[in-house]
């Protein structure tokens, strides 16, 4: 989980770089499982692009549960 705190590069154990951790966060984000199901949908966001959408999208495939 990413706290609001937590500006670095990982979101919620990902890599995705620290302008789409700080979108996200700012969006109200603090994990994988809060993300919307369209995670396309993310790419209006100032910060992420489309490397971190397929990061979120893989670790989404590889998350237990």
């Amino acid at each position: 989980m990413t706290t609001p705190q937590d500006r670095g590069p990982v979101f919620d154990g990902v890599k995705i770089g620290r302008p789409a951790t700080g979108a996200l966060t700012d969006a109200g984000y603090r994990s994988i499982t809060d993300l919307p199901e369209r995670l396309d949908d993310l790419l209006t966001l100032h910060g992420v692009g489309p490397r971190a959408v397929r990061l979120l999208a893989a670790a989404r495939l590889t998350e237990p549960g």
